[in-house]
């Protein structure tokens, strides 16, 4: 298998088809509030080890994964020190820990480090599937829509603070006074 990945020129073409795959058949299986949960935790958990994996495929071996570990612990730390703070009870009456999403938190970390580390191309996929998990949490009454707002904002947040662009070029959305755009950078 890591001669078939090494002979690829492009490692990371696997990463939209799986992405692709795997989060439509959660979709299509998905068809009650119970399924629909439960796709989602499986896609919360896909999505960051997608983003890890690719940092062993494209044998970004140490920079990548060390990047790839703070984004993920800021990201946790954040969600778990603001769930114990704000003690906001779920929709469905359940426990004080609704603010924020863990569950998104880690989906768009996971999302947000392929598309900083790795090319928005690279990151669609992903991001569609996180925002598959923010709704599957909300649907299932685990959380409102400002948890998820919020845990979308800290994983992304997390992953563009500490991830820099693989071999230092960038594409990134850019959003300023009176229009949207692209950035793209290379680091000499």
């Amino acid at each position: 298998m890591n001669y078939l990945l090494k002979a690829n020129k492009q490692p990371l073409a696997w990463v939209l088809p799986i992405s692709l795959l795997l989060g439509g058949q959660s979709a299509a299986m998905a068809n009650s509030t119970n399924q629909i949960e439960n796709a989602g935790t499986a896609v919360q958990i896909l999505i960051p080890a997608i983003a890890l994996g690719t940092t062993i495929v494209h044998e970004d071996g140490h920079d990548g994964t060390v990047q790839f570990f703070k984004s993920l612990a800021a990201s946790q730390i954040t969600t778990e020190v603001l769930k114990n703070v704000t003690h906001e009870r779920r929709p469905n009456g359940g426990c004080c820990k609704s603010f924020p999403s863990g569950h998104t938190s880690a989906a768009f970390m996971g999302a947000s480090f392929i598309h900083k580390r790795y090319g928005l191309r690279y990151a669609i996929p992903a991001y569609l599937g996180a925002t598959f998990v923010g709704y599957s949490r909300v649907q299932a009454k685990k959380h409102y829509t400002h948890d998820v707002l919020a845990g979308a904002a800290i994983g992304t947040l997390s992953s563009f603070y500490f991830t820099k662009p693989y071999k230092g070029f960038t594409v990134s959305p850019m959003a300023e006074k009176g229009g949207l755009g692209l950035s793209l950078g290379k680091e000499w």
